[in-house]
């Protein structure tokens, strides 16, 4: 195991590739890239956007933008893949600094300056903070409400805040350039869960992972039911390879939603064979009305997280146990 490096990054100001993997953003692209592009960073900044083959204005937003800020990079990827993109724009980069930023994210102004600040301070290899999630519309605005909640995600530091620290993961990441190329950069293999897998052998190559919740950065939640179901779904599912790549890196948090489903379904088949057996689905129905009534700002999202809880914890669940071992063969 290699030993963490406690340097600092060359100056106090040292100059920060800002990547994006950007596909089908049309909708936000423009307010993530300005949030970059307003920082009060002192130093040099570029922002890189590897863009895949997006079905709207995604690529004629993005070239707009370039042409007016020449600080605004576009590198094609092809497969439109969120590892290969971070890649691409990885081997673009030049700068010491690497931040991920997602393109329906928006960052707070001082965003870069704290991120070099905490590096320095830490000696971390990569920084994050909270994942704020931010509706605009009555469904989002319950999605946010449940990512924020222990009750609807579990507690990670990043959904839910809390004090600095040592942590496992982080979302998105800034990260030392060298740290990211010692360890190969990002697993293309993983088309979800890149983060986790990334953040994992970071630290088994002697890095730090530090969480701040200083770094708030503003997430845009799926708009639909069938769209949350989906990422929720992928997200158990590969959640469920990286375990089986890398042991040890499963915990009772994970193991959660699965279990909630199973004991779930049984219960409500069973119950019709022996009415005490519905008992376990109605203490589930129950903990759902109760945390609705926690999380809701009112009448209307209470009843839509009466449909977004069971939603992110029943595909999350599904997602995890229908991963199949084909996906990343552990042997690779």
């Amino acid at each position: 195991m290699a030993t963490p490096t406690h340097e600092l990054i060359g100056s106090p100001h040292p100059s920060i590739s800002v990547i994006l993997p950007i596909l089908n953003e049309e909708a936000h692209l423009k307010g993530a890239i300005d949030s970059i592009l307003s920082q009060d960073y002192l130093g040099k900044t570029e922002v890189i956007l590897a863009i895949g083959p997006s079905h709207d204005r995604t690529l004629e937003i993005a070239q707009q933008i370039s042409q007016q800020d020449s600080r605004v990079v576009i590198v094609e990827n092809p497969t439109g893949r969120t590892a290969a993109g971070l890649n691409l724009a990885l081997k673009k980069s030049q700068s010491p600094v690497i931040v991920r930023v997602d393109g329906h994210a928006q960052i707070p102004s001082n965003y870069l300056s704290l991120v070099v600040e905490i590096l320095n301070k830490t000696g971390a290899v990569n920084v994050g903070g909270v994942m704020a999630a931010v509706g605009t519309t009555a469904f989002e605005n319950a999605v946010a409400g449940a990512m924020r909640s222990p009750l609807g995600v579990g507690a990670s530091r990043f959904h839910t805040g809390g004090e600095a620290g040592l942590v496992d993961t982080v979302y998105l990441g800034a990260f030392r350039r060298e740290a990211l190329i010692a360890i190969g950069g990002f697993d293309e293999r993983f088309t979800r869960a890149q983060d986790w897998e990334l953040n994992f052998r970071l630290r088994e190559n002697g890095g730090v992972v530090y969480f701040d919740p200083r770094l708030h950065v503003t997430y845009r939640p799926r708009s639909t039911v069938k769209a949350l179901a989906k990422q929720y779904f992928e997200y158990g599912r590969w959640r469920r390879v990286v375990s089986r790549k890398h042991s040890g890196t499963i915990n009772y948090r994970y193991l959660a939603p699965p279990f909630a489903l199973i004991g779930f379904t049984v219960s409500l088949l069973a119950g019709f064979i022996a009415p005490i057996l519905f008992t376990p689905a109605a203490i589930y129905t129950l903990f759902v009305l109760l945390a609705s009534i926690k999380i809701a700002s009112n009448i209307r999202e209470y009843f839509l997280l009466l449909a977004v809880i069971p939603t992110m914890h029943f595909a999350w669940g599904a997602g995890f146990i229908s991963s199949p071992k084909t996906l990343v063969p552990v042997s690779e």
